[in-house]
């Protein structure tokens, strides 16, 4: 895939995610806040509308205002600039597998940010999946972009890793038998 295309496909795929999650929150704002909560298969998935001011799992909570603006905000804000840099300067090396990874990191984080910034810290979630007691925290659809794009980037990683053990093992294999013959 040529990098320019690449880039493009980077850009699409954030701006949709991050319009998905955006829409999502506003249906959570209209149609959840305020209101019971909503149970499908049996509490599997439940639909409740929360406001959460720190990071996952609601840490940094209790966070000062400046302090959670740093860890929150800013923090983050620099690591979606220097993703989205490394994205730009590596872009030939990087398979569309991985694109597509980053591109749901980039846009998951970018997201929850925006909450962050335009509503004072207040990110909306809405989901929550389980069985019985053993359930997730509440989570929205930046989340999900962030951690199946870390999901889908640690396979292609992985795979990576794979592929470059067994060219170096085939390289070995043939380097042995010259080595062999250099000896006699």
């Amino acid at each position: 895939m040529q990098p320019r295309i690449k880039i493009i496909l980077f850009c699409l795929l954030s701006v949709a995610f991050i319009g998905c999650d955006r829409y999502t929150k506003q249906l959570a704002k209209d149609h959840l806040m305020n209101a019971p909560e909503i149970s499908y298969f049996h509490n599997t998935f439940i639909l409740e509308y929360a406001e959460n001011t720190g990071a996952a799992l609601s840490l940094g909570d209790n966070l000062p205002k400046a302090a959670s603006f740093i860890l929150l905000s800013l923090l983050p804000l620099g690591l979606m600039v220097w993703l989205f840099i490394y994205f730009i300067q590596k872009r030939q090396q990087i398979t569309p597998t991985k694109t597509v990874a980053l591109a749901l990191i980039f846009s998951g984080g970018l997201g929850n940010l925006v909450d962050r910034i335009f509503f004072d810290r207040h990110v909306t979630d809405f989901m929550n999946v389980g069985i019985g007691n053993l359930r997730t925290g509440i989570f929205n659809v930046a989340d999900m972009c962030v951690t199946g794009g870390v999901i889908v980037l640690f396979f292609s990683l992985r795979k990576e890793g794979k592929e470059e053990e067994k060219l170096e093992a085939e390289r070995l294999a043939t380097a042995q038998p010259e080595a062999g013959s250099e000896a006699e």
